[in-house]
């Protein structure tokens, strides 16, 4: 399963779920699909911590 799938099957069971996408794979389109499929952002590697803080805070306040 790819990570887009993943995506897909945990909004079926939770569709209020807080879901940031993490790849090596800095694709427009997968990008873009992601976040139309519900995730709330989309972060590429290599990331640094403080950007994966900064959207976590955004994200639950």
């Amino acid at each position: 399963m790819d990570g887009l799938e993943a995506l897909r099957q945990i909004r079926q069971k939770d569709p209020d779920a807080n879901i940031i996408m993490c790849s090596a794979m800095g694709q427009e389109a997968m990008v873009v699909d992601a976040l139309k499929q519900g995730a709330r952002d989309f972060i590429v590697k290599p990331f640094k911590a403080d950007r994966i803080m900064k959207t976590v805070k955004s994200i639950l306040g």
